[in-house]
């Protein structure tokens, strides 16, 4: 059971997150939650001792200081603060700042993509489609939840959770 938790639990809440944001440009809080309440429960059958916990917790909690004060000066959303430091608490140091680097590649991929996007004339069909409308608006920011979600998951195979699966 703690097997199949772990294997759907992570990968479905970032997948969640990153379809989420880029349909609405927002993370709701309750994926950001699904996953600290994930980490509470599932951590005490990993086999992490509570060092190893402690430490995962103060990645976690380091993170979400850092990306609350990017939040604080508008270069980030607040969604994505909380989702990047809740991602944070599953995977400790220093498989954290392996996330932050790919995710960081991710972004500025998705940053191109988007502002090529924006530069091409929308078809009318397009036009009935709010996300997309929003999407292709320069005023709005890029949903970078998915850039942190392609992140996560491309980590999450080289995580202390996959190595107590295999």
């Amino acid at each position: 059971m703690y097997e199949i938790a772990v294997l759907t639990l992570f990968p479905l809440l970032a997948v969640l997150a990153a379809v989420t944001d880029l349909a609405r440009m927002t993370i709701p809080n309750w994926l950001s939650m699904g996953l600290i309440a994930g980490f509470a429960i599932l951590a005490p059958f990993s086999g992490m001792d509570m060092t190893l916990a402690g430490w995962h917790i103060a990645t976690g909690l380091g993170l979400l200081v850092v990306t609350f004060s990017l939040f604080s000066m508008g270069w980030i959303g607040g969604g994505d603060a909380k989702y990047a430091a809740a991602i944070a608490l599953w995977f400790g140091w220093p498989a954290t700042l392996e996330f932050l680097l790919i995710s960081a590649l991710f972004g500025g991929a998705l940053t191109i993509a988007i502002v090529a996007f924006r530069k091409m004339p929308l078809p009318q069909l397009a036009y009935n489609q709010e996300w997309i409308t929003r999407l292709h608006d320069p005023k709005n920011g890029a949903p970078y939840g998915v850039a942190l979600s392609c992140g996560a998951l491309y980590v999450f195979p080289n995580t202390v959770w996959m190595s107590t699966i295999l």
